[in-house]
């Protein structure tokens, strides 16, 4: 795992809206999320899955097709599209406190902030499936709260590729602001302005890279036209000082004062092999 970002890359992503963050986790630790997830979709994880936000892929690839995305377990099958609150899963959650994600925090809202957790959410594209997200924004008042989250980490669990499915971006787009200001999802005349075939760059990843996405950067993904997976890892990090605005309850603190404590990895494997 690396340990931090340089002020040059920093610098490159506050212009771009994305960095490259290349090989962030291998080997055991790799396989161990890999298998946990897939657990996780067949039903045979030990965990709280009334807990969960799940959703199964959807039946034409387009995004209008998609079941709602409701608590708890859907059924054993790997065509899962997304899960939620996976933060409470001691191997994501060790995961998502590496040390390389808390200097990115730290940069991004300063060394003093505690961090929480708006999402940390499985995505999945299951082989010859998958449904295009179409061109969009993360944040606006759509997602409900009294300020926008500023950095998502994606990482790749399998190969990501534009046969696949891989994220696709905009560069520097997230300079233009939020486009709504309900957020997500952009207006075709928007579409048409910002996000032109010669702009887009493709997110290519090999399993265990990842990238650090600014959240108003207008990204989206196609379908998967492949016979391999294409699972990812999504955080998305904010000040532990948000609250959403109906509520006014926090989030899961995963960096500085009152973050959530995982088990050591070798327990975590240990108590899953049993």
């Amino acid at each position: 795992m690396k340990d931090g970002v340089t002020i040059d890359q920093w610098c490159q992503f506050q212009k771009d809206g994305y960095l490259r963050l290349g090989r962030v986790i291998e080997g055991d630790e790799l396989a161990a999320l890999q298998e946990r997830i897939d657990d996780i979709m067949l039903g045979k994880a030990p965990c709280d899955y009334d807990r969960m936000l799940m959703q199964l892929d959807g039946g034409d690839g387009t995004y209008a097709s998609l079941p709602p995305q409701t608590k708890g377990h859907k059924g054993p099958t790997l065509s899962y599209r997304k899960i939620q609150d996976l933060e409470y899963d001691d191997l994501f959650l060790r995961y998502m406190q590496s040390s390389l994600f808390g200097e990115i925090c730290a940069f991004a809202y300063g060394r003093h902030a505690s961090i929480s957790c708006y999402r940390a959410m499985f995505m999945n594209k299951p082989a010859r499936k998958g449904s295009i997200l179409p061109w969009h924004q993360d944040g606006g008042d759509g997602w409900g709260l009294d300020r926008d989250p500023l950095v998502t980490v994606w990482t790749a669990l399998d190969p990501a590729t534009k046969a696949n499915g891989c994220v696709q971006v905009v560069p520097g787009s997230h300079l233009l602001g939020l486009l709504s200001d309900h957020g997500h999802t952009i207006s075709a005349e928007h579409e048409a302005e910002h996000c032109l075939p010669d702009r887009i760059v493709y997110l290519e990843l090999r399993p265990g890279e990842a990238v650090l996405l600014h959240n108003w950067l207008l990204h989206r993904s196609d379908v998967n036209r492949t016979d391999v997976p294409r699972r990812g890892f999504s955080v998305c990090y904010m000040d532990a000082r948000t609250r959403h605005v109906q509520t006014g309850k926090g989030f899961p603190v995963v960096f500085g004062r009152n973050a959530m404590v995982p088990k050591p990895f070798r327990e975590q494997v240990a108590r899953l092999a049993v």
